[in-house]
């Protein structure tokens, strides 16, 4: 009889502990191959997809569409590849109450306790909430993090995740429908203050559905502000050098690498040189203490049609005019091919971001979370100036 193996949620990013299955790419029944996408997966930083990590058949699907799932969590049942005999239950046969890998038969007490059960009565609110077997709380970072942002008692949050666990969709939906399925029992919520009627949709509107990337960078962003104390300045810059030196070398750039020399590779190498003049801007930073990087990792704002992503160049500081603009170029082709890992768009200490494309002269940019500062590339225009006395046209 072929074995099973059961797959668990990977950790895509070292700041990463939890993942949303936005979509399942094969259904129950369907062969799996090592290496071949399984799933796509949304996290705070990266909509990916996730890999076979075996080649065999799906059995099962344990965390469905839609569901938050802690790192290293069971996501999925999988019969590898053997001798071809299928382990599928007999029809009225649960899979429960299959021989488990080994040969061992559940004891009956076992299979009795994994038949269907009807629904108990509703009982009062545990005031404890949900808690482990040593009565301590077991939430993740993220849910406990969104709790204490929104002042959300979790202990009245009903976990709608594998095991009770509460995920921050159960949070958030708590915040919006109150006690209506969010409270625990049915247990009253705080009072709190009244929202603004949202405004019901008129004949003709088009109603669009938040994507999940979205709504993780709206919730990145609300962070951000709430979080991170914002200052922002800006100052013109005389760019007569960069357009003259850029000028004189774009058609040779162009036939030795391929692409295009933009002006965005020289507004990051002068960004890495006043970083490493001033360090107390290269790091990120909690609410006791700051840590200043020895790396200058630079992160690159990159919008595509539906989403933003800020894949980071390593190392910046090492680079050469050239070598950025390499990176940045490849960093571009990868997010819109949606090739980028989560690997590309963690550890970045600083960000830059280029939103003179769109022919802004003054934008307000949001600080990545975490991170110290961000610096915004505006439009380059001709415009008059006094120069010696004199009146002339500068970039």
């Amino acid at each position: 009889m072929a074995s099973t193996t059961r797959v668990t949620m990977p950790q895509l990013g070292e700041s990463v502990h939890e993942g949303t299955i936005s979509k399942w790419l094969v259904k129950p029944g369907d062969k799996v191959v090592e290496f071949e996408p399984m799933l796509e997966v949304d996290t705070d930083k990266v909509s990916a997809e996730v890999p076979a990590p075996v080649t065999g058949v799906l059995k099962e699907i344990i965390a469905k569409e839609g569901e938050t799932v802690q790192a290293g969590a069971e996501i999925a049942v999988v019969e590898l590849d053997g001798d071809g005999e299928s382990t599928s239950p007999p029809a009225g046969r649960s899979a429960a109450a299959e021989p488990r890998p080994g040969g061992d038969e559940q004891e009956p007490e076992a299979q009795a306790e994994a038949a269907p059960k009807p629904a108990p009565a509703p009982t009062p609110p545990s005031p404890k909430g949900r808690e482990s077997e040593s009565g301590e709380h077991r939430y993740s970072p993220a849910v406990s993090m969104l709790a204490e942002e929104k002042g959300v008692d979790l202990a009245r949050v009903k976990g709608t995740g594998l095991g009770g666990r509460v995920t921050k969709r159960d949070v958030r939906q708590f915040l919006e429908g109150g006690a209506q399925g969010g409270a625990a029992g049915g247990a009253s919520p705080a009072p709190t203050a009244q929202a603004a009627p949202k405004a019901a949709p008129s004949e003709g509107d088009e109603v669009v559905p938040l994507t999940r990337v979205r709504k993780l960078i709206a919730e990145n962003m609300t962070r951000s502000k709430t979080t991170i104390p914002h200052a922002w300045q800006t100052q013109e810059v005389d760019m007569s050098g960069v357009v003259a030196h850029r000028s004189a070398n774009k058609t040779a750039f162009q036939q030795r690498e391929g692409f295009s020399l933009t002006y965005l590779p020289y507004v990051v190498a002068a960004a890495v040189a006043a970083l490493r003049e001033h360090p107390h801007v290269n790091a990120t930073f909690n609410e006791s203490e700051l840590l200043v990087h020895r790396d200058i990792n630079v992160g690159i704002s990159v919008g595509l049609e539906d989403t933003l992503v800020v894949p980071v160049i390593r190392r910046a500081d090492g680079l050469s005019l050239a070598g950025i603009a390499r990176a940045v170029n490849e960093l571009a082709d990868k997010a819109r091919t949606k090739k980028l890992s989560a690997d590309d768009l963690t550890g970045a200490t600083f960000t830059v971001n280029n939103s003179g494309t769109f022919g802004t002269l003054f934008s307000y940019s949001v600080i990545n979370p975490g991170q110290a500062g961000i610096l915004t590339m505006e439009a380059i225009v001709e415009r008059p100036v006094a120069v010696n006395g004199l009146i002339g046209i500068k970039p």
